[in-house]
């Protein structure tokens, strides 16, 4: 079971980190994605970690401004997002397929899902 937290209320130009954390198996073998889907919006890849570290980032909008990483002692990935614009505004979900290595930002391969957090951007 993955789970997901760090969401809340920020105002435009602000900062979140969100975490994500696993119950029942060790996340440190497998690749994780970030998505995240807005009101009346599909849901779209944001960024994936793989085992080894290596990063991907599916949106261009958001490079430079969201990161992706994990702690593999602490068992959790990380999305610190940086600069939040309103559209910005999604419920973020944390998922992953059990790979190691296997990134993508297509919300049909990824098997297991958190409930999600909400971020809402807004002054």
């Amino acid at each position: 079971q993955l789970v997901e937290s760090g969401g809340g209320l920020v105002q435009p130009g602000g900062s979140l980190r969100l975490s994500c954390t696993a119950s029942g198996f060790i996340l440190d073998y497998s690749a994780i994605g970030w998505f995240r889907q807005a009101p009346g919006k599909e849901r779209e890849g944001v960024a994936c970690i793989s085992s080894n570290y290596v990063t991907t980032y599916y949106t261009d909008s958001l490079k430079g401004r969201f990161t992706i990483s994990r702690d593999k002692a602490k068992n959790t990935v990380y999305l610190q997002m940086k600069r939040l614009k309103p559209e910005d505004t999604a419920v973020y979900s944390c998922a992953t397929n059990l790979s190691e290595h296997y990134c993508s930002g297509y919300r049909g391969d990824y098997a297991y899902w958190g409930q999600g957090t909400q971020v809402t951007v807004s002054s």
